[in-house]
């Protein structure tokens, strides 16, 4: 889609940035409502969903295992989530930056905007902290998440904003698998909490982010976009390489919470299912998202067709 076509899409849109930043207003919640003392996590409960952890596919662990395994996967949500959004909030004040203040409502929206994910990571932030009191075990989690988000942050912003709208449309996957429609899994209500209200105010960011990303690749040409794409493609597979590091963190987590040591078929076999379990539920449950892909297909047609290819190869 030329440059021109995209800035009709803009002007034909039902979001502007005064009707988002008047929505967001009537969001209103606080960290400590959610997780406080008397609002402890439940650890005889699994904090995610059997859709997003996949344990019951490991058949030779039994119960008070796959719990562990479930609880150690919560704990790598809390801290991941945060390497999001140590990218998100530079990029958003960036564009606050670019924009000025011609439009009062954009700058109100988007540092309202940049105030909800500073938000987020000390909700994450509060829940970790409450996990390491109650868990009994300590957790090894990646130690580059600033240098990932830096390395992420050095990319055309386009590309960058891409990958947030991504794993905003990820939150209302989580928070669909997780709370409105799972009628299967009884979950701690803590961790029900935070993916709901997370989702909450995600909502109102992908109208902003969607705003963002018309507006700039109204700017570019058609060849330019199409090396944004690319780069945003590039930034999947960099995330995807840490998450994947994550993994075998997780397997010396579990290990270390249950007491023992897996046979190298039983560690094989925790890794496979791992591995699935994270592309999906940190990179498949956005990208393939029809949200996310109908803001892509507008950029390029073509970007559907890679999307689909790059899931399959990852089911």
């Amino acid at each position: 889609m030329s440059g021109s076509e995209l800035s009709e899409t803009v002007v034909s849109r039902t979001h502007t940035y005064q009707k988002v930043w008047q929505d967001a207003q009537r969001v209103d919640w606080q960290v400590r409502d959610l997780i406080n003392p008397t609002k402890p996590l439940d650890f005889t409960k699994p904090f995610l969903p059997e859709s997003l952890v996949r344990t019951d596919d490991i058949v030779f662990l039994n119960p008070a295992e796959k719990l562990a395994l479930n609880h150690v996967r919560g704990c790598s949500y809390l801290h991941l989530f945060v390497l999001v959004e140590q990218f998100i909030i530079p990029t958003v004040l960036e564009q606050v930056k670019r924009l000025g203040f011609d439009d009062i409502f954009a700058t109100q929206a988007l540092l309202g905007f940049a105030e909800e994910e500073g938000k987020h990571i000390h909700l994450f932030q509060e829940f970790a902290t409450a996990f390491e009191q109650g868990f009994g075990h300590p957790c090894d989690r990646l130690e580059s998440t600033t240098t990932i988000a830096n390395k992420i942050l050095k990319h055309h912003p386009l590309s960058v904003l891409l990958l947030t709208l991504q794993f905003e449309w990820t939150t209302q996957n989580h928070y669909l698998e997780s709370v409105r429609e799972n009628d299967e899994d009884d979950l701690d209500p803590r961790f029900c909490d935070l993916l709901k209200h997370h989702w909450m105010e995600e909502a109102q960011h992908t109208k902003l982010d969607t705003l963002l990303i018309y507006d700039l690749a109204a700017r570019l040409g058609s060849d330019e976009v199409d090396v944004v794409i690319a780069e945003h493609f590039q930034l999947v597979h960099l995330l995807h390489d840490a998450l994947m590091e994550q993994v075998n963190l997780d397997l010396v987590n579990l290990e270390r919470a249950v007491g023992r040591v897996f046979s190298a078929s039983e560690r094989q076999e925790i890794l496979s299912v791992q591995q699935q379990a994270y592309r999906w539920a940190f990179l498949c449950a956005g990208l393939t998202h029809p949200n996310f892909i109908k803001v892509l297909s507008d950029l390029n047609p073509a970007g559907k067709v890679r999307v689909t290819e790059l899931a399959k190869g990852w089911s």
